[in-house]
C-alpha cells in the first residue's frame, strides 16, 4: 500500500470510508466493505491500530456498517468502528476561520481515505477531496452548507480548506463499482468500472479520475479552486489508465458570469431545481431534516420546495433512500446551455 512505509507500530491509523447513507454494495454509494477490510488487515500486519470512522449524513453509524456489509467483513479483526464525535476547534483561513472538525482525524497519526468514485450534483463527481468533508461532524456540515448558499464555488473553497487542514497521507478510490448518472444518493446508476486508483496526493488521484472519464478537470469545482490556489502538481501514472467512454454526468449546473452582483440572481434561475417524484417519495422525513435551507415541507402526497429558500445544495437528492428526489434543469439553464451550444 501507498502509506506503508508512513505507517509505524502503534500508529494510529484513521481509516476514512466514504459512508454516506445505508447502502448495499450494488448500489455503489458507499465504499465496498473488502476495501476496507483490506486496509484494516494492512494496517494490523504493520503493528498499527485501525480505527474505521466516518460522520454520516443521516441515520445510524452501526446501521450503514450493517447494511453495507462492513461490519460482517470485519469481524474478528482488532479494529474500532465508530462514527465521528468529538471534534477540535481548527484554523483553516480565511474567510472561514475556525472550524470544528473531527479530532480523532486530526489525532491520527496516518490517515487513509478510501473514497467512492460517484458523480454528484453540485461537485460534479465525489472523489478524495469532497470525501474529507466527512470529518465535519453530524448537521455541522448543513450549517456549513447554509454558509456556502447557493455559491457552489465558496462550497468548493471550503472542502479544499478542510482537506489542506486534515491531509490524508493516502487516498485510495474504490472504483470497481462506480455510480454514474445523478450521484451521488440512490437516484444514480451503478456502473462497472473495475479499477482502483491510489496516491499520496488526493487532488492528483482525483485529475487522474476525471482524466479517465473524459472531463477536463477544471470542470469539478475542487480542482479549479486548487489550481488558483497553486496546489496543483505535475503526475505521473504508474499503469495503465483506462479510458472509460460515455460516463454519465449530473444535469449541468447554471452558467455563472459577469458582475458579481449578478451571481445570486444567475444562479437562482440557471442552476437545476432539485424536484420529487410524488409516486416514490414516502414521507420519511430524511430530506426535510436534512435541508440546511430549512426549503422542504411536507404535503398529504410527496413534498413542496420552496425555491426561493432552496440554496441548491441538493442535499436532499444526495441523502434520498428512495431515489425520489432528482434535479430538473431550469428553463433559464436551458437557453444559456443552447446559446453556448450554438456560439461554441
Amino acid at each position: 500500500m501507498l502509506a506503508g512505509e508512513k505507517i509505524k507500530p502503534g500508529n494510529r491509523v484513521l481509516i476514512k470510508p466514504n459512508m454516506l447513507s445505508a447502502a448495499a454494495p450494488q448500489d455503489a454509494i458507499l465504499t465496498h466493505p473488502l476495501i476496507i477490510k483490506a486496509a484494516v488487515e494492512y494496517v494490523l500486519e504493520k503493528g498499527a491500530r485501525p480505527q474505521v470512522s466516518d460522520s454520516p449524513a443521516i441515520g445510524s453509524f452501526e446501521n450503514i456498517l450493517k447494511v453495507n456489509g462492513t461490519r460482517d467483513a470485519l469481524a474478528g479483526l482488532d479494529v474500532i468502528c465508530s462514527p465521528f464525535k468529538n471534534t477540535v476547534s481548527v484554523d483553516i483561513g480565511k474567510p472561514y476561520g475556525h472550524i470544528d472538525i473531527a479530532k480523532d482525524a486530526i489525532d491520527a497519526d496516518v490517515i487513509i481515505n478510501l473514497p467512492k468514485l460517484k458523480t454528484h450534483c453540485q461537485m460534479l463527481l465525489t472523489l478524495g477531496v469532497k470525501n474529507m468533508f466527512g470529518c465535519i461532524v453530524g448537521f455541522k456540515k448543513s450549517q456549513w452548507h447554509m454558509r456556502a448558499g447557493t455559491d457552489t464555488m465558496a462550497f468548493a473553497r471550503l472542502l479544499v480548506a478542510i482537506h489542506q487542514a486534515v491531509r490524508p497521507t493516502v487516498s485510495i478510490l474504490d472504483g470497481i463499482l462506480a455510480l454514474e448518472g445523478e450521484g451521488p444518493g440512490k437516484r444514480g446508476k451503478p456502473r462497472s468500472i473495475g479499477v482502483i486508483m491510489g496516491s499520496g496526493d488526493t487532488f492528483a488521484l482525483d485529475m487522474a479520475v476525471c482524466k479517465m472519464v473524459g472531463i477536463d478537470y477544471e470542470s469539478m469545482p475542487v480542482l479549479k479552486v486548487a489550481k488558483e490556489n497553486n496546489i496543483l502538481s505535475a503526475y505521473v501514472i504508474d499503469g495503465k489508465l483506462p479510458a472509460i467512454s460515455n460516463f454519465h454526468l449530473p444535469v449541468p449546473e447554471g452558467l455563472i458570469f459577469g458582475p458579481r452582483f449578478l451571481h445570486n440572481f444567475l444562479r437562482r434561475h440557471t442552476m437545476p431545481l432539485p424536484v420529487c417524484e410524488d409516486n416514490l417519495c414516502r414521507l420519511c422525513s430524511q430530506c426535510w431534516t436534512m435541508c440546511p435551507a430549512q426549503a422542504i415541507t411536507e404535503r398529504k402526497a410527496g413534498i413542496k420546495f420552496d425555491y426561493e429558500k432552496c440554496i441548491r445544495c441538493y442535499c436532499c437528492i444526495e441523502i434520498c433512500p428512495y431515489g425520489a428526489l432528482h434535479s430538473r434543469e431550469t428553463i433559464g439553464g436551458k437557453i444559456v446551455r443552447n446559446l453556448i451550444d450554438k456560439f461554441s
